[in-house]
């Protein structure tokens, strides 16, 4: 899944939490059990389309074979999962996440579209029990950059593959590559406070932007042949300037923006964000530059 730009916030509202959530984890637990779970539920056809260009990279780096078990890390609302128990049609997939709501459209998903060897676990795979060697492939289409203690989360995934088992991940480059995010908050940053994406490092959408960093959790955890390829895709914002407007307002940190500014302030800013997706209107729709690291290893 994409939790590319939250920070989250929990939205003022009670979250129902995962009984196991790691120390230190518990803010992000919080965010996606409440209004930014909520969100990419809501959201859930509109993200697949963003990232029809970027998911069918990750599942062919994947490796999947017809009889693999496969584990999917921050599963979200189980777009990935599902894909790849299309590729395992005789063998089993694990979809994972800390989203109890995006889980249950995960299971929904699962269940209309026949695919009952993708089954789903509310849990925070930093410290989850997902028995030793018990899958063939891992995977996560931006899921792997909220961790608290990354080192934890990834030794825990090695654990979880048999030796020369396989892990494919897509993660976000530096942020100023990323014309998705960076053309729609300049459009807004005259009218509304910028938003906080984290230090780097900090657990965010760009805690994986460094390769070094990358390459020394990696082999720290227990893996080896480990491949970093920089990915540069349009990404498909909406079928208009109106239709991209709309999603990127329901965004729970645009939301948060735009009702702490006056209404001349949130009027001027919506309607810097239109132009500015209008500006890149074409054929198919609005489409942005993405810029994102497709990241292989083997478990040693």
């Amino acid at each position: 899944m994409d939790r590319s730009s939250e920070r989250h916030t929990d939205g003022g509202r009670a979250a129902r939490l995962p009984e196991e959530v790691a120390a230190g984890n518990t803010a992000q637990a919080e965010a996606w059990n409440g209004d930014d779970g909520e969100y990419w539920v809501r959201q859930r056809a509109h993200q697949e389309a963003r990232y029809r260009r970027l998911t069918p990279r990750l599942m062919a780096a994947a490796g999947i074979r017809a009889d693999s078990r496969v584990l999917d890390i921050g599963c979200g609302s189980g777009g990935t999962s599902l894909e790849a128990a299309r590729a395992a049609a005789e063998g089993a997939v694990l979809g994972v996440d800390l989203s109890g709501p995006m889980l249950a459209e995960a299971r929904k998903m699962a269940a209309a579209a026949g695919l009952p060897q993708a089954t789903f676990a509310q849990g925070d795979a930093q410290v989850h029990d997902f028995g030793a060697a018990a899958f063939d492939a891992a995977l996560s289409r931006f899921g792997v950059m909220f961790f608290a203690d990354p080192e934890a989360a990834f030794r825990n995934i090695a654990h979880a593959l048999r030796p020369g088992g396989r892990l494919a991940f897509l993660c976000w480059r530096d942020l100023v590559q990323n014309a998705y995010l960076t053309v729609p908050f300049e459009a807004l940053a005259p009218y509304v406070q910028p938003p906080d994406f984290g230090a780097p490092g900090e657990p965010g959408p760009f805690s994986l932007a460094d390769t070094a960093r990358i390459r020394t959790l990696l082999e720290g955890a227990g893996f080896d042949g480990i491949s970093v390829d920089a990915v540069d895709e349009p990404m498909w914002m909406g079928t208009d300037e109106d239709d991209a407007v709309a999603s990127l307002t329901d965004m729970p940190m645009a939301r948060t923006m735009l009702a702490a500014a006056g209404e001349e302030a949130r009027a001027g800013a919506l309607a810097a964000l239109r132009r500015a997706m209008a500006a890149h209107r074409g054929p198919d729709g609005v489409t942005l530059g993405s810029a994102s690291w497709l990241v292989t290893a083997r478990r040693r």
